[in-house]
């Protein structure tokens, strides 16, 4: 999937503009849940969903984590914030077992 990105610089001005490869494999899907599609838009604007699928983190750490990248530009509307909480605490807890990716072909080893 090829994606086009803008980078911001200072108060707002793009600096650049800069064509990202992000490999031959889709994109993997967030869990369902009531907030699914807004924390896909919110997220997956900046960076890939694997991202996302591999953490495990507590209720407080994801509380910490959504509201770090509502500062660095996440759009989460105030309303949702909490849901976006509860949906990422739900879905990936700390005792939740590890991620693990998805090899496309060109990773696969050759035998």
């Amino acid at each position: 999937m090829w994606k086009l990105r803008t980078i911001p610089f200072a108060a707002g001005t793009v600096i650049a503009t800069a064509l990202v490869f992000w490999g031959q494999t889709a994109q993997p899907d967030l869990p369902p849940g009531p907030v699914k599609a807004k924390a896909t838009t919110a997220c997956t604007e900046c960076h890939d969903a694997r991202i996302i699928l591999q953490q495990r983190l507590s209720k407080a750490a994801w509380t910490k984590e959504v509201d770090k990248m509502v500062k660095w530009g996440a759009v989460v509307d105030a309303a949702d914030r909490d849901l976006m909480i509860d949906y990422f605490s739900t879905n990936f807890p700390p005792d939740k077992a590890p991620y693990v990716a998805e090899r496309s072909a060109s990773t696969k080893s050759k035998k």
